[in-house]
């Protein structure tokens, strides 16, 4: 006969618990199951919206939908949050103090998020349909750019083409937010490239002293 003590079920009671509210931090799309990693995010800003005094009010209507890892050159990698599109600026509006707090709770690892967005398959030929702008493969893969890089904004963009007919886009970020964003450029550009499959590389404007 097993014996199970009565602390253990307790503890054990009390994670199962703790795991079910923290799950109401992630939300996918409907029949799909969340990754043993989305669940270790989800629990990590749920702690963090019962620890962390500063983000409490903040975190307490957000949620994710989803999030992966990414493995980086150099044996780095990034964590990778898509949030909801109608909640972006919340999540902009902390995202310097949410970023540093995730990263912190997974060992240095690079956070970056990205709002959620589909793209439109052009209407058939013919057909009296129209594609909103903003569902267009171009105008989704500018605004990926625009969040991979917050808290910075983009200043310039240049592209560079080679003779075998590749090309690299070169963008510039605003040096007001270098502080939080250089030692991360390395991984905006492998997330990017992981997302669009374009390659680029960030460089802040260099001025006259």
């Amino acid at each position: 006969m097993v014996r199970v003590k009565i602390a253990d079920v307790v503890d054990f009671r009390s994670r199962a618990i703790k795991m079910f509210t923290a799950m109401r931090k992630l939300q996918k799309a409907e029949g799909a199951e969340p990754s043993e990693f989305e669940e270790t995010v989800a629990q990590a800003l749920f702690d963090l919206e019962n620890t962390n005094v500063e983000l409490k009010s903040d975190l307490k209507d957000l949620y994710i939908n989803s999030a992966v890892q990414i493995d980086m050159s150099g044996n780095r990698k990034a964590v990778v949050i898509h949030v909801p599109y109608r909640l972006r600026k919340a999540y902009r509006k902390i995202h310097v103090r949410l970023a540093r707090e995730l990263e912190k709770k997974f060992s240095g690892k690079d956070v970056v998020l990205i709002s959620t967005r589909k793209i439109m398959r052009p209407p058939r030929k013919g057909s009296a349909a129209k594609r909103p702008r903003s569902r267009t493969l171009t105008s989704v893969h500018d605004n990926i750019l625009e969040d991979v890089v917050q808290p910075a904004e983009i200043v310039g963009k240049r592209v560079r083409y080679h003779l075998d007919g590749s090309n690299i886009m070169k963008v510039f970020l605003d040096p007001k937010a270098r502080n939080d964003t250089e030692y991360k450029l390395e991984s905006f550009s492998g997330v990017y490239r992981k997302l669009c499959g374009k390659d680029v590389v960030f460089e802040y404007p260099v001025t006259d002293a």
